[in-house]
């Protein structure tokens, strides 16, 4: 069994973002929309900027009031759309619940959709063209291709049909040819068919829920999880004291694909200031 170590990975990819930002003519900049003061946010926020410095980009931080209009929303979006010096465009989720967030992330320009959440972004990954995406799940993929990991004609659940996550999970998996099963609240017989798999990615939000009975022997388990367990301590979707024994590869939480999702969002960062670069 070996633990799969996001945070090795992500400092090494850092690293290289880093020395490619070093070469550039000018900086990338990543803008956020944070509306409100979730303490949660303010954190993952706070963690972005810091990335931003890190690798020497820019980071513009875009502070709203809770009770922000749909409108006066729309209207940052669209000021950072028309910033040149903003390359890469996040809303901070949750919004406020009297928010719409499709309707405000569709109105991030595609180009500068750098947590691939807008539509096309979506549609440009679901018919297999080149395409921003959405941060974890191309976190996880890096992972798998950092520790050499095969998937062409491999047999892969996703529990969890997130826009953020699940969904375009399966289909990098399917793209990287893959066998792919979406699992859900709905799905009977769960632990029949995650014992068919060899890579099972849980991505749910519920503590320990994958339990030792649930893989095969020599599976490979990714855990997207972040939640918390009995004792309040930080855990993942995984009973991993269980499960890894069974495993060839499995991810930590934390240190797994956690630290990948900032890294993820830096790298499409850069990515959408190339991209901008050669339409010019």
């Amino acid at each position: 069994m070996q633990i799969i170590d996001g945070k090795a990975v992500a400092a090494k990819l850092r690293g290289e973002i880093k020395q490619q930002v070093a070469k550039l003519g000018s900086q990338p900049g990543l803008a956020v929309v944070l509306v409100g003061n979730d303490p949660a946010s303010e954190v993952y926020v706070r963690n972005k900027l810091k990335a931003c410095e890190e690798v020497g980009m820019k980071s513009f931080l875009v502070r709203l009031e809770a009770d922000s209009s749909f409108q006066k929303v729309a209207n940052a979006i669209g000021q950072l759309n028309a910033n040149a010096d903003v390359h890469g465009i996040i809303v901070q989720l949750p919004l406020p619940k009297h928010l719409d967030e499709n309707a405000l992330i569709d109105l991030i320009s595609p180009e500068k959709d750098v947590d691939g959440c807008t539509a096309l972004q979506k549609g440009r990954l679901w018919t297999g063209r080149d395409s921003l995406v959405a941060c974890t799940p191309y976190g996880v993929m890096e992972l798998l291709k950092h520790y050499d990991i095969s998937l062409e004609g491999k047999r892969a659940v996703v529990i969890g049909r997130s826009n953020l996550v699940g969904k375009p999970l399966a289909q990098l998996l399917m793209n990287a040819n893959c066998t792919v099963t979406v699992c859900h609240s709905r799905t009977r017989d769960l632990g029949e068919i995650t014992r068919s798999a060899d890579i099972v990615c849980v991505a749910i939000g519920k503590a320990k829920f994958l339990k030792a009975d649930m893989v095969k022997e020599g599976a490979m388990v990714v855990d997207v999880g972040m939640d918390r367990d009995e004792n309040g301590k930080l855990c993942g979707d995984v009973d991993f004291a269980e499960v890894a024994p069974k495993c060839s590869f499995i991810t930590p939480v934390p240190g797994g694909v956690g630290p990948m999702t900032v890294t993820m969002l830096i790298k499409n960062t850069l990515n959408a200031y190339i991209a901008c670069f050669k339409q010019k």
